[in-house]
């Protein structure tokens, strides 16, 4: 079964094509670009990525007008159908602001850009994307943000802890994150936001592969999958 992914380009987006090359070296398959102002996604979808970037320069709050373009209402169609969406950094504000996932991203605590390797503890290891993992795991991947502190209720946390919806977790005090939290899932575990970049750490000329299974997972499960979901 061949894999088809798709990647959305929202104007300030500056990692789409990192993310897109990444899908493309990884699965062997072409990624397919969709402009934000398309109204509708391409057909029999397998995994959609929403990258890292400045959408509309963050104003108004970081993936805020990002989350009401037309391909959004596509996007929240095709995850609520069981199509993997995957969020990374302004991506990962993009799937809160749309309320694919709960929560905010704030400023960093330390109001300063962050950018640098950090050490991440994988929390779920039997989630789509992060079954080539294991569970305790410590893997080291790029961050690249100033608006990445986590930040929900003590309920909602109480309640991603409980079901097992923290995917990754900082090893350190990145940003200010509540309860260390790097990445969290939905309640289905068919859409991940992050704000650190496995898509940076894919190969060793990277100076790392500690991402690449992240992708191999999904596109494995996806590929492996019979009757696997499409947008």
């Amino acid at each position: 079964m061949a894999f088809r992914s798709a990647v959305v380009t929202f104007p300030g987006s500056n990692c789409d094509r990192d993310l897109a090359v990444a899908l493309e070296k990884i699965s062997g398959t072409e990624c397919i670009r969709v402009w934000h102002g398309d109204a509708e996604l391409p057909d029999n979808l397998d995994f959609i990525g929403l990258p890292g970037g400045f959408s509309y320069g963050d104003y108004l709050r970081c993936g805020a007008i990002a989350s009401r373009s037309p391909v959004m209402q596509a996007v929240v169609a095709a995850a609520g159908r069981g199509v993997p969406v995957f969020g990374v950094c302004n991506g990962f504000q993009v799937l809160t602001e749309s309320g694919l996932l709960p929560g905010a991203l704030l400023r960093n605590s330390g109001i300063r850009f962050v950018c640098r390797d950090v050490s991440l503890k994988v929390e779920n290891a039997q989630s789509l994307f992060t079954s080539g993992y294991e569970t305790g795991q410590h893997i080291r991947v790029p961050v690249a943000h100033h608006d990445g502190n986590y930040h929900a209720d003590e309920e909602t946390l109480d309640r991603l802890e409980g079901e097992g919806r923290v995917a990754f977790r900082y090893a350190e005090n990145v940003n200010g994150s509540a309860r260390q939290i790097a990445g969290v899932l939905n309640a289905a575990g068919n859409v991940l936001g992050m704000m650190p970049h496995p898509e940076r750490a894919i190969e060793n000329t990277h100076g790392g592969t500690d991402g690449r299974a992240l992708f191999e997972s999904a596109i494995r499960g996806m590929v492996g999958a019979l009757g696997s979901p499409s947008a």
